[in-house]
């Protein structure tokens, strides 16, 4: 039975909602259950792209639960214990066919910041606010924020958060390309939607491709990166749903795509 994971649906779109209150704190047990709802949900063959969001008015997520550092600590860390969990995590929506658009509000901090950056495309309310402040504790980030925020922002930005602890707001994060798009907070839902329905309207096959390529070939050479998108190409051209859609563009009609 689910307790922090709530799951409608729009169509072919899922609105996955967190909700642990007040601020939607990053226990492990939540992880456990978002990990696997959103493993549910990639298998599902009606579900084509999912928004994830916060419960309640001030957060998306504001950070692990630090109420459960103590005893990870007493047991030794548990070979990096929470941080661990947030891996797993990234690595299932890594490996994911179905695309993740975070829709953001309020405090997005640490744990929640990192879960944010597993997601395709992160659409963020004028009221967000964005950091790392687990330095402020004495600690490092552990969930990908050393390792997913350099590769969004640029190795000095990313310094600043991790170094600093300090938060920046909406605007700054879409200035540095942390998110795609900020709208009003009375918008946020239908704005990251609407994202979500365009991608859910695409080929689920050739955004399963796109989405491997765009994980995979970013630390490649350019010529490998190359061949690797020739070889997508080639597999999107055989598909089904590529022989769909070159045949609705000659008839001059709307494809149906099925995802093979």
């Amino acid at each position: 039975m689910a307790t922090f994971i709530s799951t409608e649906h729009e169509g072919a779109v899922a609105l996955v909602t967190i909700d642990n209150p007040p601020l939607n704190a990053l226990s492990s047990a939540l992880v456990q259950e978002l990990q696997a709802e959103l493993g549910r949900l990639d298998g599902d063959d009606a579900t084509r792209a999912i928004v994830l969001r916060g419960a309640g008015e001030r957060a998306f997520v504001a950070g692990a639960d630090i109420k459960e550092f103590p005893a990870l600590r007493e047991s030794g860390g548990g070979e990096g214990g929470a941080a661990r969990g947030i891996h797993s995590l990234g690595h299932r929506m890594d490996a994911a066919r179905t695309p993740v658009v975070a829709a953001i509000k309020g405090f997005c901090l640490g744990g929640g910041l990192e879960l944010a950056m597993c997601c395709d495309v992160r659409i963020c309310a004028d009221n967000a606010m964005f950091g790392q402040p687990e330095v402020k504790l004495g600690l490092i980030p552990g969930g990908g924020g050393t390792q997913r925020l350099p590769r969004l922002v640029g190795v000095g930005r990313a310094n600043l958060l991790n170094l600093g602890g300090e938060f920046i707001d909406a605007a700054t994060a879409y200035d540095w390309g942390l998110v795609e798009k900020v709208v009003p907070l009375d918008d946020l839902i239908p704005a990251a939607t609407a994202v979500a329905a365009t991608f859910a309207a695409r080929s689920p096959h050739a955004v399963a491709v796109l989405r491997e390529l765009s994980l995979t070939t970013r630390d490649l050479s350019l010529e490998e990166g190359l061949l690797r998108e020739a070889d997508g190409f080639r597999r999107c051209l055989l598909s089904e749903d590529g022989q769909e859609g070159v045949a609705a563009f000659v008839e001059k009609r709307e494809p149906h795509f099925t995802g093979r």
